[in-house]
């Protein structure tokens, strides 16, 4: 058991989506205890809580909400969140997705650090599941958490192109093996798929500065921040997709190129347990307006 943290203070972010290339402004500001993390597109005065159950598109990345009032590309955002033990916060948010920043959840937590974290009156307790849990099947694909006393990930890729090849990392993930060895791992993109995403409507926002670009053979901007960069940033992604499940968990969490929709499944398996047992969640508030209420 612990104690519940929000921000001391509210603090601004800006940059461009990955996806839109369109700039945006994020507003993180103190939440209340029980209240969980909420986004707010003050651009169309829509509230979305980061709950499975929101989660909708998953075309490289991850959004929560209806079509046309959405907020895309969280993943990174959230696992910074979870990843520093913060478990309520308000998201204001001008635009359709969140900003790429670096590609990674390093941006991030240098805002937490800006804004300062304090820890609240009421305590959480990590949700433990009752059994393994394993995410609908998928050729190739696998992921399942099992019971455990902490929580722990161990993450295997394997893509064909020799920049990247197999690789696995497994970590108990706390805030600090966090911030060290995940948070700085940025997302990456296939030079090859570049003009196919623009032409779908994504990637309108992917510069060098903003993820790995990775040739047929080679990286193409720059050095690695670690050689099996790659797999640490899908471990990354799960932490962010299982923050949907909207409380600490415990547990050791086994993914093989497994995405954004397996992730996000698994949470939603994990909060059908949560249910099961008797364990329920809290709505975020809103005003008769629909906007948030004051805080």
């Amino acid at each position: 058991m612990r104690s519940q943290t929000t921000l001391a203070h509210p603090v601004r972010v800006h940059g461009i989506g990955l996806h839109t290339g369109s700039p945006v402004e994020v507003i993180l500001r103190p939440g209340d205890a029980h209240d969980g993390i909420t986004f707010y597109r003050s651009d169309v005065g829509r509230e979305i809580r980061a709950v499975a159950e929101e989660a909708g598109r998953f075309d490289f990345s991850t959004s929560l909400g209806p079509r046309g009032e959405e907020i895309g590309t969280v993943e990174h955002f959230l696992a910074a969140a979870y990843g520093s033990g913060i478990d309520n916060l308000v998201v204001e948010v001008d635009g359709p997705e969140m900003p790429i920043l670096d590609g990674s959840a390093l941006p991030w937590l240098r805002a937490f650090r800006t804004a300062g974290v304090i820890r609240l009156q009421d305590s959480v307790d990590p949700f433990t599941p009752s059994r393994v849990l394993a995410a609908p099947p998928s050729p190739g694909k696998r992921l399942e958490i099992r019971p455990a006393a902490d929580f722990r990930i161990t993450y295997s890729i394997d893509f064909p192109n020799p920049a990247i090849g197999e690789q696995s990392v497994t970590l108990v993930v706390t805030p600090d093996s966090f911030a060290r060895h995940l948070a700085p791992a940025r997302t990456f993109g296939f030079l090859a798929e570049y003009e196919m995403l623009r032409s779908k409507g994504l990637a309108r926002g992917a510069r060098p500065d903003n993820c790995i670009v990775v040739g047929d053979r080679q990286v193409e901007n720059g050095d690695l921040r670690f050689p099996d960069e790659f797999v640490r940033h899908k471990a990354l992604d799960l932490i962010g997709d299982l923050a949907l499940v909207g409380a600490p968990i415990n547990g050791h969490v086994v993914a093989h190129r497994a995405g954004h929709a397996m992730h996000t499944s698994l949470a939603a398996l994990i909060r059908r347990d949560m249910v099961e047992r008797g364990r329920g969640f809290a709505p975020g508030r809103l005003s008769s307006s629909g906007a948030l209420a004051a805080r």
